[in-house]
């Protein structure tokens, strides 16, 4: 088997996490590993390329910063793909924390402030972020402790699936405060991915039913 031959750089000299492989592998001596994954010892770096010329491998530096260099006896172009697997899987597993906004002003309706409030609940229980901005107009600039216990009404509302991660702060015409989920994103998604299927099963088995 003809070995391969990457580096860690390539022409311009940009650096790149491919680790030395066989020929590339420079230092007289080194730790090594078998291909199952057994400690050798150190050894000649000519005595452990032979040893992975011989099954068929590859001889790989995963540790370069030791001394002597640890290098393991393996496939690498399936050590590569498996790799580039798990960062796809990580990657697709990866949520996104979204910071949603909700604006009230002081003086809000009740029923108003209830749909405001439904809006929060939801984006809560979807693990997502609220900003909540409170708008003051005209004369209520002069009265902030009204948009500050609205808010603190708020926080009450929801404290069973929220937490205050941001206090009320006013910035010239208008007062923010964000509230962080209690469940993380992850947590939320399955929730509600569960409660969708249960219901759709629900719907399936009363039209059996009919």
């Amino acid at each position: 088997m003809q070995r391969l031959g990457y580096s860690r750089t390539n022409i311009g000299a940009e650096i790149t996490t491919e680790p030395r492989i066989n020929d590339r592998i420079r230092t007289p001596q080194i730790r090594l590993i078998n291909y199952t994954g057994e400690q050798v010892g150190v050894v000649d770096i000519e005595a452990a390329l032979a040893m992975a010329d011989e099954i068929g491998l590859d001889l790989v530096e995963i540790a370069p910063e030791a001394n002597p260099p640890v290098c393991k006896i393996m496939d690498f172009g399936k050590y590569k793909y498996q790799e580039a697997q798990k960062a796809r899987e990580a990657r697709q597993n990866q949520t996104h924390i979204v910071v949603k906004e909700v604006r009230m002003t002081p003086k809000i309706e009740n029923h108003d402030y209830e749909t405001k409030r439904s809006a929060v609940e939801k984006f809560l229980k979807g693990g997502d972020k609220v900003k909540i901005t409170m708008k003051f107009r005209g004369r209520e600039q002069t009265r902030p402790e009204l948009g500050f216990k609205l808010l603190q009404r708020l926080a009450e509302d929801v404290k069973e699936i929220a937490f205050v991660e941001f206090a009320p702060k006013q910035e010239g015409r208008q007062m923010t405060m964000v509230l962080g989920p209690t469940k993380k994103k992850t947590e939320a998604v399955a929730e509600q991915k569960a409660a969708r299927a249960a219901k759709v099963k629900a719907a399936e088995e009363e039209a059996a039913a009919q």
